[in-house]
């Protein structure tokens, strides 16, 4: 449960994003961004499900009529039209529409289905429907204490399950047995759920950054071992990666793992309020590229990291935002030779008001594992 201080100073975030867009009202469908505002836990299902906040800080929604009980013990003071499955839901987003009376409605462009922009045209009339996404996504850009907290929770749940994961892990197993041990380990340290599928790949699978685990790749004495996962906890994300040797590695792999580890250094070094995040990208993908191994980069610095896993802001050459306290980031410089292999380490960070802390603090520095 959101306290009242908590939920005021939340949405007056919004409010004074979106009056800054020059927004008359946003709306806002389930998700991390409704989860912030209300502490209600939907899903985006076939029944439309809205919020909507003005520029002075009013509150409407509309919910299906099966979610009363939990809507109205968690958002008492919203103004709600309630309806049922026999009747429709387009009469009860008309009502709320007359009462907004807006110019422009944002919406989360990244977020809404077609299907709620469709019934928003419709209903909503002369009012322009515009993608806001960038300015309601600014009321979660700072974490505050209880958020970070919570942060913290869940990168102790996920360093707890990867140490015991890779104590267990031996040469001969599959990547499918490798993140069955860690889904359950997390659970067993507490996790409340998983940020997303943990990314499981051994040997020459792991130069596919996003690459899927599967029962016929095994551990192998000489390869790599890569783990990309993290741990949910009351809806804050870790977000972790490291990656292993199974037996020792070759001087060329030796070479190419110190070089993304010097630039996740160099990262988290010169991570601070200020910076922005084109210089920050640009900074750490200059010592990758300084190693001699430029040729294997494939992707940005990181992203911003909290109720999604992926949110504002994002680490990369051409966003000229810059860092401010509260901001939580992945710094996750990778290197990837395809059918090889590849290396990536990623650290969760937060900005603090001298410079930054890594959330995570699990071992770096080339690990062999599997006996």
């Amino acid at each position: 449960m959101i306290d009242d201080a908590t939920m005021a100073a939340r949405l007056d975030r919004l409010t004074n994003a979106i009056a800054a867009g020059g927004i008359d009202a946003a709306a806002i469908v389930p998700g991390a961004n409704f989860y912030f505002l209300t502490g209600a836990n939907f899903h985006l299902m076939e029944r439309p499900t809205v919020l909507f906040v003005t520029r002075d800080g009013a509150r409407h929604a509309v919910i299906p009529l099966l979610e009363k009980a939990r809507w109205q013990a968690l958002a008492p003071d919203v103004e709600t039209e309630y309806w049922q499955d026999s009747e429709g839901f387009e009469a009860a987003f008309e009502r709320v529409a007359k009462r907004l009376a807006c110019a422009r409605l944002g919406v989360e462009g990244q977020r809404m289905r077609v299907f709620e922009g469709e019934v928003l045209r419709r209903t909503f009339g002369n009012t322009l429907v515009v993608d806001a996404h960038a300015d309601i996504s600014t009321m979660r850009l700072c974490k505050d204490e209880a958020e970070l907290a919570l942060m913290r929770r869940a990168v102790e749940i996920s360093e707890a399950a990867l140490a015991s994961t890779i104590a267990w892990a031996e040469i001969g197993m599959n990547e499918t047995q490798v993140k069955a041990k860690l889904l359950a380990e997390m659970l067993d340290q507490g996790a409340e759920g998983i940020a997303f599928d943990p990314i499981v790949l051994a040997g020459a699978a792991s130069a596919d950054p996003h690459g899927v685990p599967n029962e016929e790749r095994r551990l192998a004495a000489g390869g790599a071992l890569l783990i990309d996962f993290g741990a949910s906890f009351a809806g804050y994300n870790a977000d972790i990666t490291r990656t292993f040797f199974v037996g020792q590695p070759s001087d060329r792999h030796r070479d190419i793992y110190h070089a993304v580890l010097a630039a996740n250094a160099r990262g988290r070094a010169t991570c601070a309020p200020g910076l922005t995040l084109h210089q920050l990208d640009e900074l750490v993908t200059a010592e990758l590229a300084a190693s001699g191994f430029g040729d294997m980069i494939v992707h940005k610095t990181g992203h911003g990291l909290g109720l999604d896993v992926h949110e504002a802001p994002q680490v990369m050459i051409g966003n000229h935002q810059v860092l401010e306290p509260g901001m939580v980031i992945t710094i996750e410089p990778g290197l990837y030779s395809n059918g090889e292999i590849g290396i990536r380490i990623e650290d969760d960070v937060v900005v603090t008001d001298e410079g930054s802390v890594s959330l995570t603090s699990f071992e770096r520095d080339i690990t062999v594992i599997g006996g």
